[in-house]
């Protein structure tokens, strides 16, 4: 039996499944992963990615904030991709429960998928830092500087920033959702930001399926290993439509 014929019969047998996925799940997509060779850490800025995308940079420099948000986080021509789709299908199916997301594209969403829970945000809610009006992403895309609220307060994408705390509640559901399911399958992540990788700790299911282009710390604990391109991986998954 070859790995896709594993994960499709671990997917057919299944009707409790959690998806947790990283930057992988969106590169095919066109968004750029941050730490592969090609990712934006790899890059030249006149700072580093990781400074410019802090809490302490955001308050204290907010215009270069925006110009490396607006050129580099921003992608919003970017389209679902197979690992998007399929997924899609399967919470539709009744099979998987919900997607855990370190992304912060909105693209599973863009897909179909209703149960997702973005632990780091999304460029899509935005809201001011003074009076909390909520913003859509287009206030951020077509503003010049720094986009700013009526009341003149600073509109602030709803996206984790280094130094700045998960969501409490995203949590709570991503590890409910991770102790309560049956197969669990990672994805298009490397497994080594924390705390959101901190999750897999949870689980306690029967079938750890691993998807990623390289190896992961949780290798060793995984019933099923797929070095490979997600989208790919995912494209290759057929079922009846009954």
């Amino acid at each position: 039996m070859t790995d896709i014929e594993s994960l499709k019969k671990i997917v057919e047998e299944s009707g409790n499944m959690v998806f947790f996925g990283g930057a992988g799940v969106s590169t095919e997509s066109g968004i750029p992963d941050f730490r592969s060779v090609d990712g934006l850490y790899s890059q030249t800025y006149k700072y580093p990615p990781e400074t410019i995308l802090s809490h302490e940079f955001f308050m204290n420099n907010t215009e270069e904030f925006y110009h490396f948000y607006r050129n580099k986080i921003l992608h919003l021509e970017a389209k679902p991709n197979d690992a998007h789709i399929k997924l899609a299908e399967l919470e539709k199916k009744g099979k998987l429960r919900a997607v855990i997301t370190q992304n912060i594209d909105g693209l599973h969403q863009l897909a179909g998928s209703k149960k997702v829970l973005e632990l780091h945000g999304s460029v899509h809610r935005n809201y001011c830092i003074r009076c909390h009006q909520a913003y859509p992403v287009q206030a951020i895309q077509e503003s010049q500087g720094v986009p700013l609220c009526n009341c003149g307060g600073t509109i602030k994408p709803d996206v984790v920033l280094y130094g700045e705390g998960l969501n409490n509640d995203v949590m709570k559901q991503s590890v409910a959702a991770i102790t309560g399911a049956e197969v669990l399958i990672i994805g298009g992540t490397s497994l080594g930001v924390y705390p959101a990788a901190g999750l897999i700790d949870y689980y306690r299911g029967k079938n750890l399926v691993l998807v990623n282009k390289s190896a992961t710390p949780m290798d060793t604990r995984a019933n099923l290993i797929i070095n490979g391109s997600i989208g790919k991986v995912f494209k290759q998954l057929k079922w009846s439509e009954k």
